[in-house]
């Protein structure tokens, strides 16, 4: 946090760099009333550029997402693009934006765009500027299809409205990893003072080097998608009914005609969500992850309507939940793992169909990240295929994805539990509109066969063996006591050592990923990558269960993921479920202690 001194410098700093009238301002006014408080928030610590990019609150100080900030953040990543690439300025960069918006400080994420546009084209890089909202896959495709050097997307995803974000992907089309992330923040300090051009804006409608390839990647990219069509007549001929949801966000028309190329027909969306509004007025929380309180509306309507399955979008359309009523009319909501079953076995049995001969097993692959459902190894085990395991986020599997494709294998399918999923080769990162498409389609043929998703889902665990997963967070705003938190895991009861139980469950091996510590190895190093600064303990017990604690990168969460996986054969569904009830519950109690830490539990 900033002393008085250094509050001072950097508000004296942004009187005279900050061009919006309204952030100009509003820090004009905290500054005259001597607002001391507000003012920290708003400069007292600058926004750290990481892997996941920007993610903050928008108004006005270097805490926050507003022009200025978007203005040095393009700058320092312009500076670290040049250094990169010799061809930068011929093959450029994609610009993509969502339908965010906050008035009180003019800020949007169409300005945001139009601003880093302007700051890369001052420099004489080319630009490709969407002149539309767009799902954040429509990026790291256009990254790919146009041998780009970079993309950039402007999103919070589902994060509430008052924040914006700044992520960027790679040449390769996937997300940035380390050691781009460090880079960049360095070349961010080194250029904070705006250049002579950066608040030119004019420059988006005159500039010759920016162009917009909105109907171009559109329909190339349904193209892409229509190959992974595979039973188009049954599409057509499905007595299904489908509710899609866009929450308020970017997804409709995307959805609409990725299922329309799919030749469904019978696609209804709710009405009050399916334009973009950024005050996303119908939800409390504009995320499908948090379950039913989000699909209220979709209910109604698939119950008015007489539809059986519900496709629903996060506001950047990355995400997809699923839903199905079932036979006594209530309606299931699949897990983030469920659903990556349901669509890892579907993938699988296409590629199987269009792929006889046994020995092209051995270049097939699927992913999914630490903290999902191990149910993809299940599978790859009795089918042959291989599997990897990543550390959580798609950014390392969609890097691992293209790493894997370069030497010649195909990744069919990654997942992570978040309900995110890769469901094709040509978007190397979370796609919930091919998501929805391949759904649809998984939907209707099972449905020729008189089966539902969740009859379904129960055949796969009954095949491969259940995998039942329990996950959920707390809320704490204290970084100190989370790092507290862990601490007292990594010297439980003041022994100097990690937990050997928990409540009444042995542990058989630990892994701390923060530290690179693996109980399980011979040399006791981690095998997967490891970050100093984000806190994840992996639990394996002795019955089989395997837990992870983890801090969010982008929301003060400190998360849980439980999964209990019992091998083909041991189909005592209570009974397992209750064992893994038992175990979640000695977690929370012996682990988080959210009374002791003042931690909230996640909003039922």
């Amino acid at each position: 946090m900033a002393g008085c001194d250094d509050l001072d410098r950097a508000v004296v700093q942004w009187l005279e760099w900050d061009k919006n009238p309204q952030t100009l301002a509003e820090v004009r006014r905290l500054n005259c009333d001597g607002d001391i408080d507000q003012l920290r928030e708003c400069f007292g610590t600058r926004m750290m550029f990481g892997t996941a990019g920007l993610r903050s609150t928008m108004g006005p100080g270097f805490s926050r997402m507003n022009d200025l900030t978007i203005i040095q953040t393009t700058q320092g990543l312009c500076r670290y693009l040049e250094k990169s690439f010799s061809d930068i300025k011929d093959r450029g960069v994609i610009i993509g934006f969502d339908a965010r918006a906050h008035p009180p400080s003019g800020s949007s994420s169409k300005r945001f765009a139009r601003l880093a546009a302007t700051v890369l084209a001052s420099q004489g890089i080319r630009v490709y500027l969407f002149s539309q909202i767009t799902p954040t896959p429509l990026v790291p495709f256009t990254v790919s299809q146009l041998k780009l050097c970079a993309g950039i997307m402007v999103t919070a995803s589902h994060n509430p409205k008052q924040d914006n974000g700044y992520k960027v992907y790679w040449s390769n089309g996937a997300q940035i990893i380390s050691p781009h992330d460090k880079e960049i923040a360095k070349a961010i300090e080194e250029n904070l003072e705006p250049w002579p051009e950066s608040w030119n804006d004019k420059l988006v409608d005159s500039s010759s080097l920016i162009k917009d390839p909105y109907e171009d990647m559109k329909s190339k990219y349904l193209e892409c998608l229509q190959k992974h069509c595979f039973h188009r007549d049954v599409n057509k001929e499905t007595k299904l009914k489908f509710v899609h949801t866009s929450v308020h966000g970017v997804g409709h028309k995307f959805v609409q005609a990725a299922l329309a190329s799919f030749n469904f027909t019978n696609l209804l969306a709710v009405p009050e969500q399916k334009d973009p509004d950024p005050e996303f007025p119908t939800v409390k929380y504009p995320n499908p992850e948090e379950g039913k309180d989000v699909l209220t509306l979709s209910f109604a309507l698939a119950d008015r309507e007489g539809a059986t399955v519900i496709l629903a979008n996060d506001p950047d359309a990355d995400r997809l939940a699923v839903a199905e009523k079932q036979e006594r009319g209530e309606w299931k909501v699949f897990s983030g793992n469920e659903l990556g079953a349901l669509l890892g076995w579907w993938i699988f049995t296409c590629w199987k169909k269009q792929n006889k001969e046994s020995n092209s097993l051995k270049k097939i692959y699927m992913l999914s990240s630490t903290v999902s459902s191990k149910i993809l190894q299940a599978i790859a085990l009795k089918e042959g295929f291989h599997f990897e395991e990543t550390l959580t986020g798609f950014k390392w599997m969609g890097n691992k994805a293209k790493e894997l494709i370069d030497m010649g294998n195909t990744v069919l399918f990654a997942f992570e539990e978040a309900i995110g999923y890769m469901s094709t080769e040509f978007v190397l990162d979370k796609d919930g509109v091919s998501a929805a498409a391949i759904v649809a389609e998984m939907a209707s043929y099972l449905a020729a066969k008189n089966t539902t998703l969740t009859q379904q889902l129960k055949a796969i665990y009954e095949e491969y063996g259940y995998h039942l997963s329990k996950a959920s967070y707390f809320i704490c705003h204290k970084p100190e006591i989370i790092n507290q938190l862990f601490q007292n895991l990594r010297n439980y009861d003041e022994t100097n050592q990690y937990p050997k139980t928990c409540g009444s469950f042995e542990i058989s091996d630990i892994r701390d990923l923060t530290t690179g510590y693996d109980s399980s190895q011979s040399d006791k190093k981690a095998v997967l990558p490891t970050s100093k600064s984000s806190q994840m303990i992996t639990f394996t017990f002795k019955n089989g269960c395997v837990a992870t604690m983890r801090t969010s990168g982008t929301e003060p969460k400190i998360k849980y993921y439980a999964e209990l996986c019992a091998p083909p054969g041991n189909s005592d569904f209570e009974k397992l479920k209750e064992e893994l009830n038992d175990l979640v519950n000695a977690l929370v109690e012996h682990f988080f202690q959210p009374d002791k830490n003042g931690l909230t539990s996640q909003p039922s």
